[in-house]
């Protein structure tokens, strides 16, 4: 006999209350008496003992179960917390890290305004040192004057010539005072570009992930200058410039692989002409590429040959070291007007810094901008300071690789700048000039050297 759970828990009730009840049972059969029986009160009180502990146990299940899903809630908006913070964090990292590199940037351009007014001032104190031997000599003649119209002319021509000479030593004098003036300027200068010095060698730990960046674009670029090129296996791959190439019936301009003597074959923009063919080694036309490079950078080269690009200093000299040479200088203003000069040169290896030595005067309308001294002048660059400037790094003053004396004549790979040039002079310094034309603070709007052998000169 099957009892539904209603009529149990009624049972469960009624026997605990001490009330008998019948159970009823009914027959298939028509007819049948109906009999009643009544359940033993013991198995009643078991079943109902054991319904009662189902249902405490139940109960119990449900209280645990709703405590674990508490604690998980707890932990899941722990969790969530936790995420928030950690993103927040993250953000305030990548916050502070370019504001550190903002701040470096800053503390950079602050270092080279410093440097140039001090350039400035140092220009300014050697000025006024000539101005101040000068005017002791002219107190010197005049002090002898003086001394020969007392024994002479008599006396009132001497105090009118001492009365000048008075007026000579007073602006000797307050010229003097001028120059210890700028002297402490000077000092005031140097104290405070010692400070930047150390603030930026407190960040330079900070910012090394840029420099590396910057590496790895040099590398690149490397890895593009140096590619090799199929035409390695054609009949004129092993040329050892583009003038042999020219030789050889090639007449249009554009990449060609070379392979001078002792060295590997390498890429170049050929410039080709009805009198020859030139090796293009740099070109400025755009801005596209930065030339403020490291010394590395220079020996090997960068850039790109159907653009701007250095073509390299190793590169340069395995051209050029075979026999006399000359170097054309091309360069356009902004109203595309073009001037151009040509030098007899030789360039040294690397074991004298890539110096270059100019051989007799130049050819072309044009005075010569690059040095024309006996000895040869090495590169610089501002991480390898070889110019004659004693107490100055040139590369760093005015940006970028060159052959600098003293700073001063021509910079064909300093900063590029489009017109409206700064109107700052120290910064129009750092610019692309070529000193003998359109002047020093004159930034180029286009520039390009190239080098061919000497014999194309007498085809021209």
């Amino acid at each position: 006999m099957k009892v539904p759970l209603a009529n149990l828990l009624c049972i469960t009730v009624l026997a605990s209350s001490g009330t008998s009840f019948p159970l009823e049972k009914r027959g298939a059969a028509s007819g049948k008496e109906k009999r009643v029986q009544y359940a033993a009160w013991d198995d009643v009180n078991v079943l109902a003992h054991g319904l009662l502990q189902l249902g405490q146990g139940l109960k119990e299940h449900v209280d645990k179960t709703k405590g674990q899903v508490r604690d998980i809630t707890i932990k899941l908006k722990v969790f969530n917390v936790t995420i928030s913070e950690l993103g927040k964090l993250t953000q305030r990292l990548q916050e502070d890290s370019e504001a550190l590199k903002a701040k470096a940037q800053s503390l950079e351009e602050s270092e080279n305004l410093v440097l140039n007014v001090s350039m400035d001032l140092r220009e300014k104190t050697e000025e006024l040192l000539k101005d101040r031997k000068k005017d002791h000599e002219r107190m010197n003649k005049l002090e002898e004057k003086v001394d020969g119209l007392i024994q002479g002319e008599g006396l009132e021509a001497a105090n009118s010539n001492y009365s000048d000479a008075r007026t000579i030593q007073w602006m000797l004098e307050a010229q003097n005072k001028r120059i210890d003036d700028l002297v402490e300027r000077i000092k005031q200068q140097q104290e405070k570009l010692d400070k930047q010095n150390v603030r930026i060698r407190t960040l330079q730990s900070q910012i090394h992930m840029k420099s590396e960046r910057s590496s790895l674009k040099r590398k690149e670029d490397d890895v593009h200058l140096n590619a090799s090129s199929e035409q390695r296996d054609s009949p004129v791959a092993t040329a050892s410039d583009c003038h042999e190439l020219f030789l050889r019936g090639e007449t249009t301009s554009g990449l060609y692989t070379i392979q001078p003597t002792d060295s590997e074959p390498f890429e170049v923009f050929c410039e080709m002409t009805p009198e020859g063919g030139w090796t293009v080694i740099q070109r400025r036309q755009d801005g596209s590429v930065d030339f403020d490079q490291l010394w590395q950078a220079y020996q090997t080269g960068f850039g790109s040959l159907n653009g701007e690009f250095w073509l390299g200093l190793e590169k340069i000299h395995s051209v050029s070291k075979g026999g006399s040479h000359i170097l054309k200088v091309q360069f356009s203003d902004w109203r595309d007007e073009v001037q151009s000069i040509n030098y007899h040169f030789r360039l040294n290896g690397e074991e004298s810094n890539y110096s270059l030595r100019i051989l007799g005067s130049p050819a072309g309308s044009l005075e010569s901008s690059l040095s024309t001294e006996t000895s040869a002048v090495a590169f610089s660059t501002r991480d390898k300071d070889n110019d004659q400037k004693n107490d100055l790094n040139c590369a760093k003053q005015l940006s970028g690789g060159w052959w600098f004396s003293n700073c001063g004549r021509s910079n064909l790979n300093g900063r590029y700048f489009v017109t409206p040039a700064p109107k700052q002079r120290h910064q129009r310094k750092q610019g692309v000039f070529w000193k003998t034309w359109r002047g020093r603070y004159y930034p180029l709007k286009t520039t390009t050297m190239m080098i061919a052998p000497a014999e194309i000169e007498n085809k021209s």
